[in-house]
């Protein structure tokens, strides 16, 4: 329960205004669990190991952000954390849960050695299925696997609104043919494909940023599916593969912004600004999607919850010196981000300014995008 000086406060009251709550989907809210509760869920021993420091640290902060500090029932504390703070936010404001699969090889094997951690459809279908007032799905199938097309079937009988692919560390190519009767399945189901654009950081698990490119994706596009670049593509820099295999490399930001830019996907290619406040993402590229007005109908918010919680990953003051909000402003959302972070990242978000330009409330209105009923997310 909020402090009435902030559930009162004039910032949380306009950050609501404009916007309809049952048209606000958090697109991008990750299920996390260890299967200690029968969830089917799994994190790779590396990740909780003290000889591998780098990848427990990151849990811990996961966890810590979570508000999880019972290590014997890790699953139910997560989804308690979540559905408390859901309880803070207006009445038909969703989060849609991201299912995450293992990592395949080209010849369609599982890799758990290779892969950070799994959250199975199958649990987060339950969830949402549990709490539907609060919580929507997304489905995660690898296109290596050689059961995809039917993993695929069945998430969409089961309520699934969206495929969540994170390429650098999943090891899927999206430019691969070996992807393509998997794109002709989600383009039948007209089921939008998010998928991480750029570097990763957040997550290890051999890692290969190349395949976080986002023309990689043209692939996908061409064959009628819809896509949602997770991130704008905001870190880090890929071959331009326009200019062929050996072209110069170009900051993945700009290679999101050429597709934007294309007639051609006008309608089919959307970005989600989860995490662009990040210290590692935020400044000129912060600054051009507040500027590009023109883009805003295809842009879809998202959290990127446990990180927004993740207290190293954001600097207001930075974000104050830069002008994309006010001082006063910023130790306001200071101490909001301690007792509710998923409303810290909203008003952030519904504050963000530059050349006094903010976020169009169809930013955040995304359920446009994957409800039918709300319109099908095409611009025309």
């Amino acid at each position: 329960v909020l402090p009435p000086h902030l559930a009162q406060h004039p910032l949380l009251r306009a950050a609501w205004e404009e916007v309809d709550p049952a048209a606000c989907w958090d697109t991008h809210a990750h299920l996390l669990g260890v299967g200690d509760q029968g969830s089917g869920a799994w994190v790779n021993p590396d990740m909780r190991s003290p000889w591998h420091p780098v990848q427990s640290a990151q849990f811990r902060f996961y966890l810590n952000a979570s508000c999880v500090t019972d290590a014997e029932a890790v699953d139910a504390a997560f989804l308690s954390r979540l559905r408390a703070l859901c309880e803070g936010l207006p009445a038909g404001v969703k989060l849609m849960l991201l299912a995450f699969d293992y990592r395949y090889d080209e010849t369609g094997r599982r890799r758990e050695d290779m892969s950070a951690f799994h959250v199975p459809d199958a649990y987060a279908a339950s969830v949402a299925t549990a709490f539907p007032e609060r919580f929507e799905w997304i489905a995660s199938v690898h296109p290596y696997r050689a059961d995809s097309v039917e993993a695929l079937d069945w998430a969409v009988q089961h309520g699934a609104r969206a495929v969540k692919w994170l390429p650098p560390v999943m090891g899927m190519d999206p430019a691969s043919p070996a992807c393509d009767r998997f794109y002709s399945a989600l383009a039948r189901h007209d089921l939008p494909l998010l998928s991480h654009g750029g570097d990763e950081s957040a997550v290890h698990g051999g890692t290969v940023q190349g395949l976080g490119n986002p023309l990689r994706l043209r692939r996908a596009l061409e064959q009628g599916v819809r896509v949602i670049v997770g991130h704008c593509a905001t870190m880090g820099a890929s071959v331009d593969l326009d200019r062929g295999p050996d072209g110069p490399r170009v900051e993945n930001f700009t290679l999101f912004a050429r597709l934007m830019d294309e007639e051609a996907y006008q309608g089919r290619l959307f970005g989600d600004i989860a995490a662009i406040t990040q210290i590692n993402r935020a400044g000129p590229y912060l600054r051009t999607l507040l500027r590009r007005d023109d883009w805003h109908d295809r842009l879809v918010n998202g959290s990127d919850y446990p990180l927004p919680g993740v207290l190293p990953l954001f600097s207001l003051r930075g974000l104050a010196r830069d002008g994309f909000i006010d001082e006063a402003e910023a130790a306001w959302l200071s101490e909001l981000r301690r007792h509710h972070p998923l409303l810290f990242d909203w008003v952030l978000k519904r504050r963000l300014t530059a050349d006094g330009r903010r976020f169009a409330p169809r930013v955040f209105e995304t359920r446009r995008v994957f409800d039918a009923r709300w319109g099908d997310g095409r611009v025309t």
